[in-house]
């Protein structure tokens, strides 16, 4: 058998799965034939095998989802709705409108506005070759919607889903306080002006700061010497400042500091800070707003006030059942933002600054809490808003209950029924419990004869016969 004919046994044998591995020191060559001849027609069945698939067929394709992301089923979609709902009705009655932007854009819209969070931005490229990126928060696409449409002035809310290739950690705990820290990106960049902070690292440094709140202050500092290049006198003197903690107090000191008060902007930061309290006395909310320096929120599009919402934990249990003290530590901000004044500029042909300040909401975290919350609880969580199961008592009155039921909804009334033909009385109420439908309403040949229907409290199981033609007051009267 010449070469070509063992090489071709071997290569088939591969494809039909019983060999994958061409062995070509055990190739005998035939005198009419060069080994870049062999190497050829060797490349060409190789290639043969790639497009008819070989041992890659026998991957086991295991079902779930994309790593980072979840399914939510009814009950935590009835948490989350309600989360949503909490939000929307604050956002309403502050006077918001909505908006919403697509949820991927233009790569080179969300380029450059995120610093060292740029590298966890998910980049798409689509059919035409066009760069596109998923949407990384709803900041940035609102600035660009602001400047396309050449709005100075609006009170938008918008949730919608963002993208980052994060490693999020979840605190598991029961959470109980919640407080607000404050700080403005112009006292920062006074403040590593101060400390010798060369201008050109004040952002990267800014993002080192930011993980303060998950890192221990010596690893922050290793992280700024080794990494970032700074002198370990630069990085004390750094510490000694984002250490600092208070209210309006803290902002008044800083303005008597000997080598703050000289700094331009760190003056302005804190003559604004002092602004901002004054009119958080207003709001009786002071109590649960600290002005910390070492928040420094590391996007690099804020310009002036920044603040983050931070929840505490409660100490474990055995404690608190020993009568000790209650002490809060942080798990976390479940919320932050700030005032970014250039962002619309970078979008705008001419340039022009449009003063914007937001807060973005993390809802995962939050409703990471209320699902802990609901764990816990002996309160059912209701998947549902069904007012009333239309039911039977008696075979052969489908048609009954689903003329009902069309009434009942005509009337506004959420009501369900279920889809069996001839369903137990039973099995009806148990739904009922099951799902947390307060009300049942029951026909009978008798009930149909009377013209009343039966109205049934779940919870308390009273009966009470009601009018066919006032059925729908009075479920509205139980259920409001």
């Amino acid at each position: 058998m010449n070469a070509l004919g063992l090489v071709s046994m071997r290569l088939c044998a591969g494809l039909m799965g019983h060999r994958s591995v061409v062995n070509l020191p055990f190739l005998r060559f035939s005198s009419g034939m060069t080994l870049s001849q062999i190497d050829e027609e060797v490349a060409k069945l190789l290639q043969l095998k790639a497009q008819l698939g070989g041992d890659e067929g026998k991957h086991v394709f295991v079902l779930k989802t994309a790593k980072g992301t979840r399914d939510y089923n009814p009950k935590q979609m009835a948490i989350r709705e309600k989360v949503f709902n909490i939000i929307i009705s604050c956002f309403k009655r502050h006077g918001a409108e909505t908006i919403d932007t697509p949820v991927f854009e233009l790569k080179e819209t969300l380029t450059g506005k995120y610093g060292e969070d740029s590298k966890l931005i998910y980049d798409l490229k689509d059919q035409g070759g066009e760069l596109l990126s998923l949407r990384y928060d709803l900041t940035v696409p609102f600035a660009r919607y602001l400047a396309m449409n050449k709005i100075t002035n609006i009170k938008r809310y918008h949730i919608a889903k963002v993208y980052r290739r994060d490693n999020p950690a979840m605190t598991r705990g029961r959470y109980r306080e919640f407080y607000q820290c404050v700080n403005d990106r112009r006292i920062l960049d006074g403040m590593f002006a101060v400390c010798g902070v060369p201008d050109e690292k004040f952002r990267t440094i800014c993002s080192t700061v930011d993980k303060l709140d998950k890192m221990a202050w010596e690893d922050v500092k290793k992280e700024m010497v080794n990494e970032k290049g700074l002198s370990e006198d630069v990085a004390d003197r750094i510490g000694e400042y984002v250490s600092m903690q208070g209210g309006q107090d803290l902002a008044e000191r800083l303005l008597q500091d000997p080598k703050l008060s000289q700094n331009k902007q760190a003056c302005a930061g804190l003559t604004d800070m002092k602004l901002l309290f004054s009119y958080l006395e207003l709001f009786q909310v002071t109590d649960k707003v600290v002005f910390d320096l070492s928040l420094a929120r590391g996007l690099d599009y804020y310009t002036g006030v920044i603040y983050e919402a931070i929840l505490s934990q409660t100490i474990p249990a055995p404690a608190e059942q020993n009568g000790a003290d209650e002490a809060g530590v942080s798990v976390g901000s479940v919320a932050g933002g700030g005032r970014y004044d250039g962002l619309v500029g970078m979008f705008d042909p001419k340039g022009r600054k449009v003063p914007c300040v937001g807060v973005s909401i993390g809802i995962e975290r939050i409703f990471s809490i209320m699902e802990q919350k609901a764990e816990t609880s002996s309160e059912k969580v209701r998947t549902t808003e069904t007012q009333v199961l239309v039911a039977s008592a008696q075979k052969n009155l489908l048609e009954e209950r689903l003329k009902l039921t069309s009434e009942l909804w005509n009337a506004g009334v959420k009501a369900e029924v279920l889809y069996k033909k001839n369903p137990k009385l039973l099995s009806q109420l148990q739904h009922c419990e099951e799902t947390g439908i307060p009300l049942v309403a029951i026909l009978g040949e008798q009930e149909l004869k009377d013209g009343v229907v039966k109205l049934r409290n779940v919870a308390s199981r009273e009966e009470v016969d009601v009018p066919r033609a006032d059925l729908v007051d009075e479920i509205k009267k139980r259920t409001l």
